[in-house]
């Protein structure tokens, strides 16, 4: 089968690929880059432990071709520290509230928070479930996260 070269520009560096046309995002962030953050969980595109942003975009890297991504950006939880040895506030903020327990579904859920804020800076608590749905937690309840969330929101409302 014929591969097909691809560039994409992770966490903020280009790289090119020679891909499977079948290859998905998922497995070139983690199989090619050890971007392992990115979890390969259900691959179905149900629990939301994939999710990267791609062009700004919250997406399931575990539904998206590699071959889909050529020329695009993807930011990864890796490339999400505003500074080397920083947390983001986000990132701070899931520490703080508590909401990182077994750490499984914490990447997709600190993206798809990114997202979130990105488009909806001070969410309601049905905005936060809205946008988190795509995303599954079998530890800590949810109430943590919404806590995060929250905490987050403020911290980059006053930067």
């Amino acid at each position: 089968m014929k591969t097909i070269d691809i560039k994409i520009k992770v966490n903020g560096l280009k790289h090119s690929f020679s891909v499977m046309p079948s290859t998905l995002l998922v497995n070139v962030l983690r199989d090619e880059l050890n971007l392992i953050g990115t979890k390969d969980a259900c691959g179905s595109g149900e629990c939301g432990a994939c999710t990267v942003i791609l062009n700004g975009k919250s997406v399931l890297s575990c539904l998206l071709l590699a071959c889909e991504c050529d020329g695009a950006a993807v930011t990864t939880i890796e490339g999400l520290a505003l500074e080397e040895n920083k947390l983001h506030p986000i990132q701070q903020a899931f520490m703080e509230a508590g909401a990182v327990q077994c750490g499984f579904c914490t990447p997709g859920m600190i993206l798809s928070t990114k997202y979130l804020l990105d488009v909806t800076p001070s969410p309601s608590d049905e905005q936060i479930q809205e946008g988190l749905a795509g995303n599954v937690c079998r530890c800590t309840g949810y109430k943590k996260i919404f806590d995060a969330v929250k905490i987050a929101a403020k911290a980059l409302d006053s930067k």
